[in-house]
C-alpha cells in the first residue's frame, strides 16, 4: 500500500491500489488513520462504506488485480471520495428487474451522499462520492433504511419491471411509512404525535452531525 500524497496531506490523500478483497481492507484502515489525522473519525464509518463499495465495484466490473487509485479530499464540510481506474465504462443505477446484488450499492451510495457521480478521464474513468463528516447513528440509520426498502420493494412488490430502482425506493418510502402509521393506530398510538417525535429526533441527530 502507497502512501499519501506528501504535498497536499493535509486535505488530500492519494492512495494507488490493486483491485484485490485484502487491498481493500487495507484501504479502509488506511481511511480510518487518515480522517483521525484530519480531526473527523466520526465519517470514519460512513467512508469506510463508501470506499468499500466504490473498490469492490472496481474488482467486480474491471477485474481482479486491475490498478485503481483512491484519492480522499476534504473541502470545507464535505468529504470526497474517488476511485479511479483505467475503464471507460460508467456505472448506472440499474433497473427494478435485475437481481438483488446487482446494483444495490450504488442505490446505497445516493442515499448516503450529498452527491455522486462518474466521469471519463484521460486513462479511464472517476467514481466519486460526497459525504458529509456525521455522526456513525446517522450512518447506521441510512444503511439500515436502505436494507429494509430492499425488503419492502421484495415482499410489496413495489419494484416493478422497467422502472428505476430508484423511483420504486421513493414509493417504498411512502407505501411503509403509511403501513407504520396503520400499525401504530391499531395500537392505540396518535399518528401525528409519533411523526412529531421522529421529526424531532431527526433533527437532533442531524443538529449533531
Amino acid at each position: 500500500m502507497p502512501g499519501t500524497d506528501a504535498a497536499r496531506c493535509e486535505r488530500r490523500c492519494v492512495l494507488p491500489f490493486e483491485a484485490l478483497p485484502s487491498e481493500v481492507r487495507l484501504l479502509r484502515r488506511a481511511v480510518v488513520v487518515q480522517l483521525g489525522q484530519w480531526g473527523i473519525p466520526v465519517a470514519c464509518e460512513e467512508a469506510e462504506l463508501v470506499v468499500t463499495e466504490l473498490a469492490t465495484n472496481v474488482i467486480k466490473h474491471v477485474g481482479e488485480g486491475a490498478s485503481a487509485t483512491l484519492v480522499l479530499e476534504l473541502k470545507g464540510r464535505r468529504l470526497r471520495v474517488e476511485v479511479h481506474d483505467k475503464s471507460r465504462s460508467l456505472p448506472a443505477l440499474r433497473a427494478a428487474d435485475c437481481d438483488e446484488e446487482c446494483g444495490r450499492g450504488l442505490h446505497m451510495l445516493a442515499a448516503m451522499a450529498l452527491d455522486w457521480g462518474a466521469v471519463r478521464t484521460g486513462v479511464g474513468k472517476a467514481v466519486w462520492c460526497e459525504i458529509r463528516p456525521g455522526s456513525e447513528m446517522v450512518c447506521r440509520r441510512v444503511e439500515r433504511a436502505v436494507a429494509a426498502l430492499e425488503s419492502y420493494q421484495t415482499d410489496s412488490g413495489t419494484a416493478r419491471e422497467g422502472r428505476l430502482r430508484e423511483a420504486a425506493f421513493e414509493e417504498s418510502v411512502i407505501e411503509l411509512i403509511a403501513d407504520l402509521l396503520h400499525w401504530t393506530s391499531e395500537r392505540g398510538r396518535d399518528p401525528d404525535d409519533v411523526l412529531d417525535l421522529a421529526q424531532r429526533h431527526f433533527e437532533a441527530e442531524r443538529e449533531a452531525a
